[in-house]
């Protein structure tokens, strides 16, 4: 068994600000020394030329500079698209809409999905009882037929701009969605004219295309019409303890739809859609809000790298996880907002919500956090998903549930699924640890986090090795259960009781249960390992392909077993090697998964060769024309988490180091970061050129030790923003611990001070845009 590093710590903090810089030394000021020690060694060579104050400049100060640069990375098309996966996809966290030609017609579809549509009867299960369920679709109908189309899905403004060009004219449109209110202005020309049709959907489960209804399942309502005396057209869906209700009124060559939804009031609904619809006002008035939102949501972080295809594929994440989720919003589904047909119309808790959300934290995005959202606000719920038997002191919620988290979970002993919240608030960890805000911690992640591993320990039992074992539990999704130890719960339990101590000594909190928890840390079994590395469980190897990777947890992104341990190094590597050596389950997740583990080992070649896969169109589930991704139906966590690959090597930040262009590939010798936040609330700013990091800057947002392994040679200059020199400790491998005080910035650069410049690199590698260009 490998030995595991020690968890970031209260403890493992005031050993960088205590003993690495000296106990009286770390609470004097910076820059000076206190009265009963030394002053630390300085940083390096600092002299009076270079010891004055700095400042970042930025070329991404302005609109137009940042209009500019999105312009770049904008989807386009001059076909018109004809599935779901080809199309402009518009949304504000609630309300979706996918466009694209209407099947077999003359028309184009704007689809109308809402994530809090679904269905409220548990008794029929996650896949038909509490699924999403369908709102329905436009048509925007032509005269004449369709001959070409010209558009542009523009990132800086998220809104779709362009013409439709037919036999009979031109049609002008330009469309958006915010505030719960899908807009579209049209303007025809020639003897073009503009012609709109909402069409309902059947309020029943999209899983129908994979097979028949439950037994006793009986379909819901049928949908009624009318018309409001202002002109308003409604569409009333009923629902077995619920109701949807679409509003939309046309106005000239203007459309403004909303979708409203309410449960258990069965009413509610049909007037909350007219009153979003009424708060819209006109296109231009909501265009208003809705630009100024979208320009503050870019400028909050940058990044930018010499692939042109691979740089706008990122930032079309960015508008794709920010019109998905909101904090506040119901968790995203594995469609995100737009519904389409697939199996898989609900929540999917053993890999899905986890990938789903991961680029939140680099991106300085945690305003889109809705998972974390939605663990707070369903505590009661997570606790009724157990066994009656385990509800006192325990939580725990099954593979797919609806947005509020209903789903029971299974026994351990059975052969179930068990682990799923635990790795979800993983998610949630990361979010406190990217902000450090206690309520988080306090509200959200000790008390579920705390119900979630004591569920797991009803179950460990000692074995006559003297150590504890946990009876059979599913990896998900490996079709063979192993009799006990499987390796996704020995992580999570590991992880579960390493965080519950820290929280718990963060929080001040004298838990009763510490003493279990580090018991459980001491006796729980080693990991089952074979000559190919990490098994699935005991008794049972990783013997055939495989999709997902959780029975390598422990590696990413728990790194609990990690490339900072020498003695681990070769188990991690066959690992991996042996995981994607059996082929023909892997899927796009697989593929940025091992972009990310190699990412952590610091091959960015390597990385970056799996990442590619997923863009590979020979490989069978490849990116789509739009940046979205389909196996038997949508699935929106793969490209979000291709964006987390990228992340990987440009900036990491766990085991309480911060690795700045820890795995950047070869080819890109340039390489522009700013204000990518990282675990202890820091924001990184940093330059690569010419294959060297040219300076980084550190901003503290919450006064937590600072570890930074920088990957700069030669002799380092350290300066705090006022150019006095930071007080530092070189802690070995590249790494310095630096004190920086809440609220300030350090510059870290070797040599004279280079041009401290934030600004676009330019493509070495150019690609042609994301759609149908």
């Amino acid at each position: 068994m490998t030995s595991q590093p020690e968890h970031h710590s209260t403890v493992a903090r005031r050993a960088v600000l205590g003993t690495a810089l000296g106990g009286a030394a770390a609470a004097a000021l910076p820059g000076t020394a206190s009265a009963e020690e030394p002053a630390p060694k300085a940083p390096s060579v600092v002299d009076a030329e270079r010891a004055r104050p700095w400042k970042l400049r930025s070329t991404m100060t302005t609109d137009d500079a940042w209009e500019t640069f999105l312009r770049r990375q904008d989807l386009l098309w001059t076909r018109l698209p004809t599935r779901w996966y080809e199309g402009p996809f518009l949304g504000d966290g609630l309300l979706g809409s996918m466009i694209y030609q209407e099947p077999g017609a003359n028309r184009i579809r704007f689809t109308v999905q809402h994530g809090r549509v679904q269905d409220h009867r548990p008794e029929f299960g996650s896949g038909w009882g509490t699924c999403r369920l369908p709102v329905g679709h436009l048509t925007l109908e032509p005269v004449g037929t369709i001959t070409a189309v010209d558009w542009r899905l523009s990132l800086w403004n998220a809104e779709l701009t362009g013409t439709v060009t037919t036999s009979a004219g031109t049609l002008t449109l330009s469309a958006l969605v915010h505030d719960e209110v899908l807009a579209v202005r049209v303007r025809a020309s020639g003897d073009e004219r503009t012609v709109w049709t909402f069409h309902p959907e059947e309020a029943v489960s999209p899983r129908k295309i994979q097979e028949a209804p439950p037994e006793g399942y009986t379909p819901n309502p049928p949908w009624t019409t009318r018309t409001t005396p202002d002109g308003t057209e409604q569409v009333l869906q009923p629902l077995t303890g619920g109701q949807t209700a679409t509003a939309y009124r046309r106005d000239g060559g203007e459309l403004l739809l909303s979708v409203g939804h309410s449960a258990p009031s069965t009413t509610a609904a049909e007037a909350d859609s007219l009153r979003t619809l009424r708060r819209a006002g006109s296109y231009s008035a909501l265009r208003k809000r809705h630009t100024g939102w979208w320009h503050a949501f870019y400028q909050k972080s940058f990044v930018s790298f010499p692939d042109q295809r691979l740089q706008s594929f990122h930032w079309i994440q960015l508008y794709k996880v920010a019109s998905a989720s909101r904090a506040g919003g119901p968790v995203m589904a594995t469609s995100g907002p737009w519904l389409e047909p697939t199996p898989w119309p609900a929540v999917w808790w053993n890999l899905n919500v986890q990938l789903e959300y991961w680029l939140i934290h680099g991106s300085n995005h945690l305003e889109l956090d809705s998972l974390a959202t939605t663990l707070r606000q369903n505590q009661e719920q997570l606790i009724a998903n157990v066994p009656a038997a385990y509800r006192g002191d325990s939580s725990g919620v099954g593979r797919s549930s609806d947005m509020f988290a209903n789903r029971s979970v299974g026994r351990p002993g059975t052969g179930a699924e068990v682990g799923d919240l635990t790795w979800a608030l993983h998610n949630v960890w990361l979010s406190y640890r990217h902000s450090m805000d206690k309520s988080l911690l306090r509200d959200t992640v000790f008390p579920v986090l705390r119900r979630a591993v004591n569920y797991y320990l009803h179950f460990l039992t000692p074995g006559s090795d003297g150590k504890l074992h946990l009876p059979s539990t599913l990896s998900p999704e490996y079709p063979v259960v192993p009799p006990q130890d499987t390796n996704y719960d020995l992580a999570l339990i590991r992880w579960g009781c390493r965080t519950l101590i820290e929280s718990a000594e963060l929080l001040g909190i004298e838990d009763e249960s510490k003493p279990r928890w580090q018991e459980v840390l001491a006796k729980l079994t080693p990991y089952p390992v074979d000559s190919n590395g990490f098994m699935i469980g005991a008794d049972t190897p990783y013997a055939q392909s495989h999709r997902h990777y959780s029975h390598l947890l422990m590696v990413y992104p728990l790194y609990l077993v990690n490339w900072d341990q020498p003695e681990s190094r070769d188990l991690i590597s066959k690992s991996i090697v042996h995981w994607h050596a059996l082929t023909g389950a892997h899927r796009g997740y697989s593929y940025t998964g091992a972009a990310s583990m190699y990412a952590m080992t610091g091959d960015g070649d390597t990385a970056i060769s799996y990442l590619r896969k997923f863009f590979d169109p020979s490989t069978r589930y490849p990116c789509q024309a739009n940046t979205h991704y389909t196996e038997a139906g949508p699935v929106i966590e793969t490209p979000l988490s291709a964006s987390q690959s990228l992340h990987d090597m440009f900036c990491q930040s766990w085991g309480g180091v911060i690795r700045v262009f820890p795995a950047v590939p070869t080819a890109w010798a340039d390489v522009t970061l700013h204000d990518f936040r990282t675990q202890g609330a820091f924001l990184v700013s940093a330059v690569r050129k010419g294959g060297t990091t040219r300076f980084i800057r550190v901003r503290s947002l919450a006064g937590e030790p600072l570890k930074l392994r920088h990957g700069i040679g030669g002799r380092l200059t350290v300066l705090l923003d006022d150019g006095t020199p930071a007080r530092t400790r070189d802690l070995g491998d590249g790494t310095l611990a630096i004190e920086l005080p809440k609220g300030r910035e350090v510059l870290v650069h070797s040599g004279s001070r280079p041009d401290l410049v934030i600004a676009p690199v330019t493509v070495s590698e150019p690609g042609p845009a994301w759609g149908l260009p």
